[in-house]
């Protein structure tokens, strides 16, 4: 599979690469023998970039993929996972119920300080049972998922302190890049205004539907030399199912208005003759500062499916075609978006 450079670093990643969120039981519970076989099926598919984060199942996720890089050559992969939640033990049985399914028996507590950042590398290299981190990146700070006035304290904490600790990493060799993942547009930019970063996985933003990153976040990234790795293509599943009844977009179900305008995209890649789901993945790739497109599954079928959909050349024509039902995310108010 071919690979792009991450930023100005020397760390190449493949053009797609693996999420381990599902991995984790988002939603589902997944056994596993069925996340190793998953992580297996994206590994004989030629996919070399794997990207896991504490928050998912809770330790659970980090634990599945480092069993699974364990045995694999420390030159043949990169991997990434995050920081900006620290796990607390809690008694089996009173975990929150955050969406994942059977998750280990932890919760969560926001923490973006220096000494926040520091212990979650060491907890995560624990339970990855790896010694290298390629690439950290600071979770789900921002407006969208904490409202305004709670990431006005995450933020002011991270920039006094947490970009110090991602630095001194950095410029030791203990990683070799770090940036943001997050769900949004506007902390990006705030972020980007006081540190430089190597590249922010954005989830949703950057996509076939949402173009909320273009108007300013893509012209910084290409002035700074920013790396993008665009998660969230099919932007909670819309444009890979098309707009059938119980479609999501943006985590909650599709209003009217983006049915019509995915209806009307799933129209364009009928008469291309090909699914929907193909010039989703293939779209943030025809971008220079897009490093890799990130997908995520917990089933080895659904990852083969999706790399036979991307595999084959798609007319560049039919992009432009696609521009009138394009859309921009509405701008953030004080409450948090996603709880």
């Amino acid at each position: 599979m071919k690979t792009r450079r991450i930023g100005k670093t020397k760390l190449d990643v493949t053009e797609i690469s693996f999420g381990a969120a599902a991995l984790g039981g988002l939603y589902r519970e997944c056994p596993r023998e069925q996340a190793i076989d998953t992580l297996q099926a994206a590994w004989d598919s030629g996919i070399r970039y794997f990207d896991v984060a504490p928050w998912y199942g809770l330790g659970l996720a980090e634990r599945r993929v480092g069993d699974f890089l364990r045995d694999k050559p420390e030159g043949d992969y990169v991997l990434s996972t995050k920081v900006g939640r620290l796990m607390r033990p809690v008694p089996t049985g009173t975990v929150p119920n955050y969406g994942y399914v059977n998750p280990l028996s932890f919760d969560a507590d926001y923490d973006y300080s220096y000494d926040g950042i520091m212990r979650s590398v060491e907890f995560s290299y624990a339970r990855l049972g790896l010694n290298r981190i390629d690439i950290l990146y600071v979770h789900d700070i921002g407006g969208y998922t904490h409202g305004a006035a709670k990431n006005a304290v995450h933020l002011k904490q991270f920039l006094d302190s947490g970009v110090k600790a991602l630095e001194e990493l950095r410029s030791s060799g203990a990683i070799s890049a770090f940036g943001l993942g997050v769900n949004e547009v506007p902390v990006c930019l705030d972020v980007m205004r006081h540190a430089d970063l190597d590249c922010i996985l954005l989830a949703g933003r950057y996509t076939l539907l949402d173009r909320s990153a273009v108007a300013e976040l893509l012209p910084l990234c290409r002035q700074k030399g920013t790396s993008l790795v665009v998660g969230g293509v099919f932007n909670s599943g819309i444009l890979a199912t098309g707009p059938v009844p119980g479609s999501h977009f943006d985590y909650l179900p599709a209003d009217d208005d983006v049915l019509a305008k995915v209806g009307a995209m799933e129209a364009i890649a009928k008469r291309h003759g090909v699914p929907l789901a193909a010039p989703a993945m293939k779209f943030p790739l025809r971008e220079d500062i897009v490093a890799s497109v990130l997908i995520g599954t917990a089933k080895p079928s659904s990852l083969t499916r999706n790399m036979e959909i991307v595999a084959p050349q798609i007319d560049d024509g039919i992009y432009a075609e696609f521009e009138p039902y394009t859309l921009v995310a509405p701008p953030l108010g004080a409450e948090a978006v996603r709880v």
